[in-house]
């Protein structure tokens, strides 16, 4: 924002309540999803973890509105990005079950509506950097580009799937990842839909990342075009990595250098957004695509009060945290109303007048809760397993605060060990009748079973059991993109033909792309 736009803007708030401002604002500010990975309910500080260091992230809580009731739309990494982009459960995309791998020729349908395409007919710009995860296919045609975004940089999946070498100064070798076997090509960058680097050097990464959505940034402000910047990091997922700002900088060891330094990726795209003044035009959503990856670890995260982790359909597989950040918009605190990354479409479509999709959608816009002070529209959240089909469906219901619990299954992410034995992977589906019913705002812990014969919450639990059979018989569930059979041939190679493959693929330095380099060598962010 100019001078003298700020000056306006000022003036304007003296004059008039926000609330009559907001009406009066552009319909087209920028947005900003910044999407960690793996990252638990209890993991950074505003969440109350003891000894995290995230600094920039207390910063935007402390700017922004805490969301205590977020949920993921699921509890791995492929469905819960598509659900996010799309604002649909990620069965109605072919998203399921499990996670696309790159082996594999399937991925987001070109058919889908993502955010990125219905922000284009308003004139916005697109870019998405880092960690996709919505398929490769042949040709690179599942790639960012084909979903409606004119910058792209990342890689098509974690590095878990691919090979690497070197994570953490000084020279410290990749914790859980298939480092020495032929599994895997070496991780490949992708500019668009061109590999120009592999292998990828971990240790500078987030670095190029921030160079090119701070570059992004700077140059949609010069030519006063709104943008939208997804920004998926690969911050917390394995194998977990730092470059030099953050190695050996935390008390949890090398998951908390991980965490240091997605916190300082999240500091310098807020930097450039502070620097070029257009904070208060600029929806900041920041958030994770699911629970911790608990089978780790120390090397995993924590998922705080919330039951099991990474996986399953406990509070603690789905449940997120979330920062909502614009100045002037949303009034600072911490929310304790019930939402999701499936309300994140809609609510980005209320703010930019963006025409919705004429498809089903599953999200909420929470505009009445974020800007006008009333309660969130949404009342009710399916819970759908990693390992969804026709034949179970949907696991758990929540309602208002009330969840409802008809299968339980634990998962080999969320511990083969843990001491809750109903996280660990050997812990089979079980079904419940009547279903187990909770009061999450008394209880999200999951302890404490109020579904007997004569509690007074019998009636909700009909209700909900009601809720649940009509809303899985409407579920259209599209062909799986996640099962079609492996080519190995798919895989990402900057040299195809080369041998031996996979190990041979490639081709560092290559000289028809540069990336933007940082304004200064030692920001830091806030």
């Amino acid at each position: 924002m100019t001078k003298h736009r700020c000056l306006s803007q000022c003036l304007l708030w003296i004059l008039f309540p926000p609330s009559f401002v907001y009406t009066l604002s552009t319909n087209h500010p920028n947005v900003v999803i910044f999407y960690a990975d793996d990252l638990g309910y209890g993991d950074i500080e505003p969440y109350g973890h003891p000894t995290s260091s995230t600094p920039n992230l207390r910063r935007l809580a402390a700017d922004g509105l805490v969301l205590t009731q977020f949920y993921s739309a699921a509890a791995v990494c492929s469905p819960s990005r598509a659900a996010l982009l799309t604002g649909r459960y990620q069965m109605r995309s072919g998203i399921y079950p499990g996670i696309i791998n790159v082996k594999r020729p399937g991925g987001l349908p070109l058919n889908e509506v993502t955010i990125a395409e219905m922000l284009k007919p308003e004139g916005y710009k697109s870019a998405a950097i880092g960690k996709w995860h919505l398929g490769l296919g042949n040709n690179s045609m599942y790639l960012p580009p084909s979903h409606g975004f004119d910058v792209s940089l990342g890689l098509p999946a974690s590095p878990a799937q691919c090979r690497c070498s070197i994570c953490f100064y000084p020279n410290v070798t990749c914790h859980s990842a298939p480092c020495h076997s032929d599994e895997y090509t070496p991780c490949a960058l992708f500019n668009g839909t061109k590999i120009v680097e592999q292998p990828v050097d971990l240790l500078t990464l987030d670095e190029k990342y921030v160079a090119e959505g701070r570059h992004f940034i700077r140059e949609n402000v010069k030519s006063e075009t709104p943008f939208f910047l997804y920004y998926a990091s690969h911050h917390t997922h394995q194998p977990q990595y730092a470059g030099k700002e953050t190695s050996g900088t935390s008390l949890r060891g090398r998951f908390g250098d991980s965490l240091a330094a997605l916190d300082w990726e999240v500091g310098q795209i807020y930097q450039e957004l502070e620097e070029n003044g257009i904070l208060d035009d600029t929806f900041f959503v920041f958030s994770s695509d699911n629970g911790p990856s608990l089978s780790l670890n120390t090397f995993g995260g924590n998922a705080g009060p919330m039951k099991c982790g990474k996986g399953t359909t406990y509070e603690g597989g789905m449940r997120v945290p979330a920062i909502i950040h614009w100045p002037g918009r949303i009034t600072p605190g911490r929310s304790f109303e019930f939402s999701s990354t499936l309300d994140i479409l809609p609510t980005i479509a209320s703010i930019t007048k963006a025409k919705l999709p004429a498809v089903t959608l599953d999200g909420y816009d929470m505009s009445p809760f974020l800007f006008d002070g009333m309660h969130s529209v949404r009342e009710s959240f399916f819970y759908y397993p990693p390992n969804v089909n026709t034949e179970y469906k949907s696991y758990a219901v929540r309602y208002k605060q009330y969840k409802a619990v008809f299968y339980t299954q634990g998962s080999r992410l969320s511990n083969r060990m843990n001491k809750d034995v109903d996280c660990r992977g050997s812990t089979q589906r079980t079904y419940h009748n009547p279903p187990m019913m909770f009061d999450l705002e008394q209880d999200p812990s999951e302890n404490y079973n109020l579904s007997t014969k004569h509690s007074p919450e019998k009636d909700i639990v009909e209700m909900i059991i009601q809720m649940r059979a009509d809303f899985d018989a409407r579920m259209v569930f599209a062909q799986s993109e996640t099962r079609k059979p492996k080519d190995d041939s798919l895989m990402p190679c900057c040299n195809r033909g080369c041998i031996p493959f996979p190990s041979c693929c490639h081709c560092i330095g290559n000289t028809s792309w540069k990336t933007p380099t940082l304004l200064d060598s030692d920001e830091k962010g806030f």
